[in-house]
Formats: structure tokens, sequence, C-alpha cells
């Protein structure tokens, strides 16, 4: 047997010398393999990094506008249908009325010579004693209806600046077949020279209206197209013919211009030169009072 001092000093055995053995490379072998797990995690660690970055990078060039970068990126795979923008309906634009285009009424330099009377009528306009019952005759073969033109001068005989205002005189529109005392006649030029001068022995050239001893003679010519020192309305016009020829079978004679800048009397021949004075159509102004001027022999 071994002194307890050789127990503690004699070498190890062949098993406690492989288990020492063993325990040193396990040993060794851990500390050898500790590198080896650094660099593990390092990897791993680099990798998370990695992953972390790329999905940064990801969301972050998915919020970036296209015009940020030199060509265009995918975003997702998923479908995503754009939702229309309603095109707006187009407000309609309402049509606009047409404007009557007036009819064009022909002027032949003469007709027939013979004339038809308008068959139409009407009530008496006037409060006075002195009746003047009148016919419409128009000449056959022209682009006037009889009894329009009839109702025409009927509403100017009517107006309240015509010649009713005097108190004295009173109009009344008849048909045709019954008793009348005056004729109002719308005849071509040709025509209505013809008769101005059998009526008066009056030259009115192809251009004027003349009265006559039966009645009034009006020229087609003046009826249409009006006269061109006369800037108003045809109906205007027509209302001063009216008015100028029945004024002269009234007994009123013609009239000069009063002055610059005043109405011209409606017994003066506006169609030869205002003068200075400014077209009128009626006998009387606005104000009730009779337009005058001095007399002309």
């Amino acid at each position: 047997m071994h002194s307890a001092r050789e127990r503690e000093s004699a070498p190890p055995t062949g098993r406690a010398v492989a288990s020492h053995r063993g325990g040193r490379q396990y040993r060794s072998s851990h500390r050898r393999g500790r590198p080896r797990r650094r660099r593990r995690r390092y990897l791993v660690g680099m990798l998370v990094a990695t992953g972390l970055l790329g999905s940064a990078a990801f969301f972050l060039d998915g919020a970036r506008s296209d015009a940020s970068s030199g060509a265009p990126r995918p975003r997702s795979t998923a479908h995503i249908t754009p939702t229309p923008t309603p095109t707006p309906t187009p407000t309609p634009t309402p049509t606009p009325t047409p404007t009557p285009t007036p009819t064009r009424i022909d002027v032949p330099s003469t007709g027939t010579g013979t004339f038809v009377t308008a068959r139409a009528s009407g009530a008496k306009v006037g409060r006075g004693s002195h009746l003047l019952r009148y016919v419409v005759q128009v000449e056959t073969g022209l682009d006037i209806s009889p009894a329009q033109a009839a109702n025409e001068i009927a509403d100017i005989l009517a107006a309240p600046r015509g010649w009713t205002h005097n108190g004295v005189s009173s109009f009344q529109l008849v048909s045709a077949g019954e008793p009348y005392d005056l004729k109002v006649k719308i005849a071509t030029p040709g025509t209505a020279d013809a008769l101005c001068w059998a009526g008066i022995h009056q030259d009115t050239q192809g251009e004027y209206n003349c009265e006559i001893h039966n009645g009034v003679v009006v020229n087609l010519k003046r009826w249409v197209k009006g006269s061109p020192t006369f800037n108003g309305p045809i109906h205007d016009y027509r209302a001063l013919i009216i008015n100028h020829e029945m004024g002269h079978f009234l007994g009123h004679t013609h009239m000069a211009c009063a002055g610059p800048g005043q109405l011209a009397p409606v017994m003066m021949q506006q169609i030869k030169g205002l003068h200075g004075c400014i077209a009128n159509a009626w006998p009387y102004d606005k104000s009730g009072h009779f337009v005058s001027g001095p007399h002309m022999p």
C-alpha cells in the first residue's frame, strides 16, 4: 500500500489521464468554439439588420413619387382597380329663339291700276262730331294684305297724338260695300303718279304721296321703304304719311321747321329735308300741344 503522500503524488492512472485529457480537450474545444459563435451571432445580426434595412427601404420607396427616381419601381403585385372619375354632364345650351325675318315686299314701278277694297271695319275713334268714314284699297298684284294695311291705318288714326286729339275729328274704318267719305289708296309709284296728276295736277315724280278730292294716295315705295330723312321705325313713317295726307284732307296746309332742335310739324314735307328739326310723325307732342311752324305758300 502506498502512503497518503504517495497517493497524492502518484501519477494518474490511464482512465484518469484519459479523463483529464478529455477534460482539457473539451475545455480547449470550448474555448476554440467561442469565436465561431461570435461569427455566427455577427452573421445573424447582419442578416437581421439587412432584412430590417430592406424592409425600411421598401416602405420608404413605396412612399416616394415616381418622379424622384430614375425608373419606375413596382409597388405591389396586388391589382387595384382605379375608381373612374365621373364625367360631368354638359349643361345644354338653350337654343335661341330665331328672330323673324321681315317679309320682303316687292315694289314694282307700276301696276295694274285696279284696286281691291279691304274687308275690314272698326269702331269710331275720337269724340269729335266731324266723322270721316274711310275704306282702304290696295292695288291688285301687290305683296300687301288689304285687311292688314287697313288695320294698321286704323291704329294710326286712333293714336292719342293723332288728329282725334283736336276734339273735332273722328274716324271710322268701314268695309267694302259700306258707305264711306274717302278712300286711302296704296299704289305703285307709276299708278300713284297717274292718280295724283289726274286729281290735283301734281307731279309726284314716282316718289311722293298726295291728297286728292276723294281721298289719299300712298306711294308703295314710301310705305315699304320709308324715307332717308326719317330714322324711326317703318310704322312711324307710315304714321307720318297718313297724318300728313289726312291733315290736308282736314284743311291743313304745308308748314316749315319752327327752329333747330324742335319737332318737325307733321304738315312739313319732311322727306325733302328737316332743316334742323327733329323728325316727327304726329300732329301733337307728348304734352298734347299741336306741333306747328311757319305756313308755306
